[in-house]
C-alpha cells in the first residue's frame, strides 16, 4: 500500500507535468498567430523577411494618399521621422484620412508595405495605444492640442 505522502507527491508531479504540457501546447499554437507591431523607423532599421506578417502603425502622411482605378490605394505611413510606402487593395475604413492614426496588417515586400487590413482612428484626437507607445518610445510623440 502506498502512503498518503507518496500519493500526494505523485499527484503533484502529475499536475505539474500536465500544466507544463498544456502551456507548451498553447504556446506553440499561438506562436503563428502573433503579429508583431512596428513603427516605420523600426522597420527601416531592421531586416524583415518578406514572409513575416506584422502590423505597421503610425500616421497617414499628408499628401501621400493616391487612389488608383478600382480599390487599389497607396499612401505612406510615417512616425514623423521615417515613412514607408504602403499599398492596399480593398475598402478603406470610413475614418481613414491623411494625418490620422492608422494600423496596417501585412508584409514588407521590396520596400513597400503590402497591407491586407487597415484599421483607422476613432475620432480627431484618437491614436491607437500601440501607435502612441511606439511614438513615445522613439521620442516622437506630440500631445494633441485640446
Amino acid at each position: 500500500m502506498i502512503s498518503k505522502k507518496k500519493q500526494r507527491i505523485r499527484w503533484l508531479i502529475l499536475a505539474i507535468f500536465m500544466i507544463a504540457t498544456a502551456s507548451l501546447i498553447i504556446g506553440f499554437s499561438l506562436k503563428d498567430g502573433i503579429e508583431y507591431y512596428k513603427s516605420p523607423t523600426q522597420v527601416l532599421s531592421s531586416d524583415i523577411s518578406e514572409k513575416i506578417k506584422f502590423r505597421l502603425g503610425g500616421l497617414v502622411e499628408d499628401s501621400s494618399l493616391v487612389k488608383s482605378s478600382g480599390k487599389k490605394i497607396s499612401f505612406n505611413i510615417t512616425d514623423n521621422q521615417n515613412s514607408i510606402p504602403t499599398s492596399f487593395e480593398g475598402i478603406l475604413p470610413d475614418l481613414f484620412a491623411e494625418n490620422q492614426g492608422v494600423i496596417a496588417s501585412g508584409k514588407y515586400i521590396n520596400g513597400v508595405f503590402v497591407a491586407e487590413e487597415i484599421l483607422a482612428k476613432h475620432d480627431e484626437s484618437y491614436l491607437p495605444k500601440e501607435v502612441i507607445d511606439i511614438l513615445k518610445q522613439d521620442g516622437l510623440y506630440v500631445e494633441p492640442e485640446k
